[in-house]
């Protein structure tokens, strides 16, 4: 059995950057969640991404919880959401005590369908946020989701947790809505072992934002709170992590590519095999690099088969709508998430892989076709 290959695991620069800012933080004390590293990180990403503000926060569920308040959604407010997605998309519409409705896929991008998007909205007109997510680091088709929103005046929080580095027409995904969010969690194209960024041009909420991360302290000499308040602020530590990371983002873009052409180039002919869409306005980061299967072989096999050479791969998302936990909520669609779910698989797409190591994944999927 050959070394472990992973699914994508956290890819420090050669260069050491992180340390540098790490050891910052060290030589000065600031190892609360405070500190030049936080101001920075959080000035850093919104300028990369071209946002006017950017709060630095615990995690990415963290920040779509907070999106969420500063959206005024509240308890038995509608939240539409993508029902292809992970778990923490979902979640935070229940901290708020609110509703969601599951939105399908299509299979132009695998992410929410503006068609199954406007039904929605002709079912339930009261709606009081719309989350969109871009899944595997693929876009959404922002243009006809932000029109439709704008039309009924609602706003939009982006999911971009697995698209840093993605654009969508030339923009940084998590830039059109009203509030973007991105993940630093161990998996993601960029780590801060945990931990994520909400974005806005909206200053002011921003503000908010980081007030309300902070226990919503008031500006008084004794503890004095108005307002609930939570405990989701990043580490000035974490954050020197993510600083580091971020100059390397470019590089880790550019080798997820490399190994979704290379996957796609050795194993596109295989039949019954369909990579995840490329549309003409679409750059992904590829995350993870995502296929469905439509002949003999199914997902199973091509994940058995690599976790017998220590190689890990997962399904697709299964669909929130399916969750036993939030199967009692509506769904709206024609059932795209549940063919992609039962039908996808992703491929192992750590940065830190060799050509040999591909060739190792493609020699043992290419054998399933030869059974």
């Amino acid at each position: 059995m050959g070394n472990r290959i992973f699914l994508s695991s956290p890819h420090m620069s050669d260069e050491g950057y992180e340390m540098q800012y790490v050891k910052e933080a060290f030589d000065t004390n600031w190892i609360a969640p405070l500190g030049e590293n936080v101001n920075e990180f959080e000035n850093e990403l919104a300028t990369k991404v071209g946002s006017r503000a950017a709060a630095a926060l615990s995690s990415g569920t963290g920040a779509i919880h907070l999106a969420l308040r500063a959206a005024g959604v509240d308890k038995d407010d509608i939240v539409f959401c993508p029902t292809l997605t992970f778990s923490a998309t979902a979640n935070p519409i229940i901290y708020q005590n609110a509703i969601p409705v599951f939105i399908d896929s299509d299979y132009k991008t695998w992410n929410m369908c503006p068609k199954a998007l406007e039904e929605a909205f002709q079912k339930y007109p009261n709606v009081k946020a719309v989350i969109v997510v871009h899944l595997y680091g693929l876009s959404a088709d922002m243009d006809k989701i932000m029109e439709i929103c704008q039309k009924y005046n609602v706003p939009v929080i982006e999911d971009a947790a697995e698209s840093l580095g993605t654009y969508y027409k030339g923009k940084h995904t998590g830039t059109f809505g009203d509030y973007g969010i991105f993940s630093f969690n161990g998996n993601k194209i960029i780590t801060t072992s945990g931990g994520g960024m909400l974005v806005s041009n909206n200053v002011e909420r921003i503000d908010k934002v980081r007030f309300w991360a902070t226990q919503s302290r008031d500006q008084a000499r004794h503890y004095q709170h108005s307002e609930l308040g939570f405990n989701y602020r990043m580490s000035n530590v974490v954050a020197g992590i993510g600083r580091g990371q971020l100059k390397v983002l470019d590089r880790r873009v550019e080798k997820k590519k490399y190994i979704f052409e290379f996957y796609k180039r050795e194993l596109g002919n295989l039949e019954g095999i369909e990579f995840m869409p490329s549309n003409e306005w679409n750059e992904p980061n590829y995350w993870l690099s995502s296929m469905i299967l439509k002949g003999k072989v199914r997902p199973i096999d091509i994940m058995e088969a690599l976790e017998r050479e220590n190689i890990e791969s997962r399904p697709v998302w299964k669909p929130m709508h399916m969750q036993p936990f939030f199967e009692k909520y509506n769904f709206v669609g024609t059932g795209a998430s549940e063919i992609l779910f039962e039908n996808g698989v992703c491929l192992p797409s750590d940065t830190k892989m060799t050509d040999m190591d591909l060739e190792r994944v493609v020699k043992i999927i290419k054998g399933l076709w030869l059974e």
